[in-house]
């Protein structure tokens, strides 16, 4: 097996041509070291638009351009779970503000913001780990 595709298979990014001198050894998936794989970055990206509010929609386009490349398979339910979070949340979301005009919609946008949070925090856990999500359809964590 040549180096790029024993790379691609582990994950490593590389740049450029790199020698064995050069090269640098990435942790391996159990060590205790932060890895910025593409689901965790869709999750931040997620959890960032808390606060300004636009990360979210370069977060979903980035989600639907890299579920369409090939990727590992523990990715592939991490792309369909993450796009859904979007979705579902944005659809909540026009559905609360309408029912704002009543009031109830009001009580409904905590409720989505933390349902938002938490399924982007499972995700990037998950992802850490490089573990695949059990059930990617589910509405629930």
């Amino acid at each position: 097996m040549d180096d790029k595709t024993r790379n691609r298979e582990q994950g490593r990014v590389t740049f450029g041509k790199e020698t064995p001198s050069t090269q640098r050894e990435t942790r391996p998936a159990t060590g205790n070291g932060f890895e910025a794989n593409r689901p965790t970055i869709i999750s931040l990206l997620y959890l960032a638009s808390f606060v300004t509010g636009i990360t979210g929609l370069v977060g979903i386009v980035l989600a639907h351009v890299w579920k369409g490349e090939a990727h590992d398979a523990w990715m592939t339910s991490h792309y369909t779970y993450l796009i859904r979070t979007f979705w579902i949340g944005f659809a909540a979301s026009i559905i609360a503000a309408l029912l704002s005009i009543v009031l109830i919609g009001m009580l409904l946008f905590p409720v989505i913001a933390i349902w938002f949070g938490v399924r982007s925090v499972v995700s990037m856990m998950k992802a850490q780990r490089r573990e695949p999500i059990p059930d990617p359809e589910t509405l629930l964590f």
